[in-house]
């Protein structure tokens, strides 16, 4: 199984989130990890079986960046691709500080890409992180949840 991650980080907390999903989905197969605003991240590979997508939310949005790379994308280019989403956000209610998973599933889903699982979020303690109590184990196990929701759409 081939995932691509890709990414942005403002202030390495979503960096940290990505590198925790990647270790355990390796098990499975090559990963490839991407930030957004390099030029690694400005295609999508052809031969990948699952894409994973995350920014920080700002502004209760995905960040810029992250809206620009998906927006480019050429139209149905996720056709048959498994994907996932997530975003690292301020605690604290859902309703006030948004989330920018949702954005980013809807793109993800409007350029062909069948979701996997559900938007999730992590949580920084304030803007510039860092992560909170948990989260890093959080995101292992939110990796874990995305294999064997593989493994069960595969069979």
């Amino acid at each position: 199984m081939h995932t691509v991650i890709v990414f942005d980080s403002d202030y390495g907390n979503t960096r940290e989130i990505v590198e925790a999903i990647a270790t355990d989905l390796r098990t499975a197969g090559p990963v490839d990890v991407a930030k957004v605003r390099t030029r690694a991240a400005a295609g999508t590979p052809s031969d990948m079986d699952l894409l994973i997508v995350g920014s920080p939310t700002h502004m209760r949005r995905l960040s810029a960046p992250m809206r620009g790379y998906l927006q480019q994308l050429p139209a149905k280019s996720l056709a048959g691709v498994e994907a996932a989403a997530f975003d690292t956000r301020a605690q604290g209610w859902k309703l006030l500080t948004g989330a920018a998973s949702g954005g980013i599933a809807r793109q993800l889903q409007k350029h062909g890409a069948h979701l996997l699982v559900r938007p999730e979020s992590f949580q920084v303690t304030a803007k510039e992180g860092p992560l909170a109590d948990g989260e890093v184990a959080h995101a292992h196990t939110w990796a874990r949840h995305i294999l064997a929701a593989m493994h069960e759409h595969i069979s």
